[in-house]
């Protein structure tokens, strides 16, 4: 797996190199501000680009457009942004932006976890989604004033949980896990979510996707 960092603090970009690096991920290059993503995406083509939201120079919202821009240039790109507050409005951008690749949103705190980081690099690096659950917390605030609220008031509280976790990027097997269900009955409640999504019969994969879509991007 080759990555690329932009992280504008020093300590913390060159600590979270040596944490990739220990555990056998190459970094191919860092950077420090949006100009410098973009510059190294070009440049190394990397699997995965590990994206702090807010860089130079107005520490607003540079990073998530210098990522929105880098899947723009190189469709499929995967992107891990890193935020130090809970920001879902970013997440619903990001995934409006490129056409498919992987998708990340995870607060810095859990860096710490490095088990659990590691984890999401290497899922979204495949092409999946890593999302932290205080940013789908937040965004399960908003739903009720979305377009989309409409087929999601149709879920179960339970339908919804399951969902809810799929966002964050968890199998059918780690859902089953998390609930203290069997697999079988996460299956059920998966497929009657499509169902009541309006989702087509197709590649599981796929539908996921569109589904987690559906619930992050109505705004």
């Amino acid at each position: 797996m080759r990555v690329v960092t932009v992280e504008d603090n020093a300590l913390l970009r060159e600590g979270l190199v040596a944490l990739l690096r220990e555990h056998d991920i190459e970094v191919a290059a860092a950077a420090e501000d949006g100009d410098g993503l973009l510059r190294i995406v070009a440049g190394h083509k990397p699997d995965l680009a590990i994206v702090d939201v807010r860089l130079p120079p107005t520490f607003t919202d540079e990073g998530l457009r210098a990522a929105i821009e880098a899947r723009r240039r190189h469709p499929g790109l995967n992107v891990l942004i890193l935020s130090q507050y809970v920001e879902p409005v970013y997440t619903a951008e990001l995934l409006a932006s490129g056409d498919g690749g992987g998708i990340g949103y995870l607060l810095k705190e859990r860096v710490g976890d490095v088990r659990a980081f590691l984890d999401a690099v290497r899922r979204v690096a495949d092409g999946g989604t890593a999302l932290d659950r205080e940013v789908v917390a937040e965004l399960v605030k908003t739903r009720d004033a979305a377009p989309g609220a409409a087929a999601l008031a149709e879920l179960t509280p339970r339908e919804r949980e399951v969902l809810e976790l799929m966002a964050e990027g968890r199998t059918n097997n780690g859902i089953a896990r998390a609930l203290v269900v069997t697999q079988g009955a996460v299956e059920k409640h998966v497929t009657s979510i499509f169902s009541k999504l309006g989702l087509p019969a197709g590649e599981d994969d796929h539908r996921r996707v569109l589904a987690v879509l559906t619930y992050l991007q109505a705004s």
